[in-house]
């Protein structure tokens, strides 16, 4: 799978990535499914009741990326299916490498 960074990733001015994703609660697994739409498709077996999928979504990419829960952040749409994060102290080499 090859990224399109123009529309997946924006560089922030505090050394953060902004990535896109789009998220499909209540998967059998949790997983990377590849890409819809220009943003990074991720299956999440939570549902998405009472925030449980988005607190799953945090925990899959921080643990992914070796890096604290709290170094990633839902900036804008915590309610949709389509999600901005922001991830602090990776670059967009190691996301790539990681959520493929």
């Amino acid at each position: 799978m090859r990224f399109c960074w123009e529309t997946i990733v924006r560089l922030d001015l505090m050394s953060a990535v902004r990535l896109n994703v789009y998220v499909q609660p209540g998967a059998s697994r949790t997983a990377v499914a590849g890409m819809h739409a220009g943003a990074i498709k991720i299956r999440i077996a939570a549902r998405a009741v009472d925030n449980a999928a988005n607190r799953a979504l945090i925990e899959f990419v921080a643990d992914c990326l070796g890096i604290a829960r709290s170094r990633v952040v839902i900036v804008s749409g915590s309610a949709s299916r389509r999600k901005v994060l922001q991830i602090e102290g990776v670059g967009k080499e190691l996301i790539e490498a990681v959520l493929r």
